[in-house]
């Protein structure tokens, strides 16, 4: 691989584990919690606009849904992602949430990417804001494809799904993701 993507990526791994360890859901300013909050509002129009199943399977029935409008991920070996989002209960935004995960195996590259975590019950966004939602190896995302929805359905009241922004992740390891929840003030 190039040398200028595993330079970057081994930076981008360090500064977003850095980060995550010091950083909370909710962005320090009303103009980047505004700016959140417009990129949430844009992500579910870029999900809804690639797979239009989304809408009726996911949004039309899901009690609410958590947007990751942009997560970046790095990785030499050890990998790291983060970012930052919004969660919306039955369609209305409810608080910030963020997203931290950490890999290890044989890994090297970085990317961004946006995800959405769908809750198909009151239980499962009850873990989620209590900070009991993780994600292990076993759990996986689906990349939104037309069509994609339709052929996925729910894990113990859950469905992710993830849209690549850009960049290039070669990789086969475990990990998993872990969040965090804080209601509007």
């Amino acid at each position: 691989m190039n040398r200028r993507i595993l330079t970057l990526s081994l930076l981008l791994g360090t500064a977003l584990a850095l980060w995550a360890c010091e950083s909370t859901p909710t962005p320090d300013t009303e103009g980047k919690r505004l700016d959140l909050r417009n990129s949430a509002d844009a992500a579910i129009a870029l999900f809804k606009e690639k797979d239009s199943s989304l809408k009726e399977k996911f949004f039309d029935t899901a009690v609410g849904w958590a947007v990751f409008p942009s997560v970046g991920k790095g990785a030499v070996g050890v990998g790291a992602a983060y970012g930052r989002g919004v969660l919306y209960e039955k369609g209305m935004k409810v608080g910030y949430c963020d997203l931290s995960q950490t890999t290890v195996g044989a890994q090297v590259g970085g990317q961004t990417y946006r995800e959405i975590v769908f809750f198909q019950n009151k239980d499962a966004i009850n873990l989620f804001k209590n900070g009991n939602t993780q994600f292990t190896a076993q759990a996986s995302a689906v990349a939104v494809t037309s069509g994609a929805a339709g052929r996925t359905n729910y894990d113990k009241g859950t469905a992710v799904f993830t849209m690549t922004i850009e960049g290039l992740m070669l990789e086969a390891s475990i990990g998993g993701q872990k969040f965090t929840y804080e209601p509007f003030m």
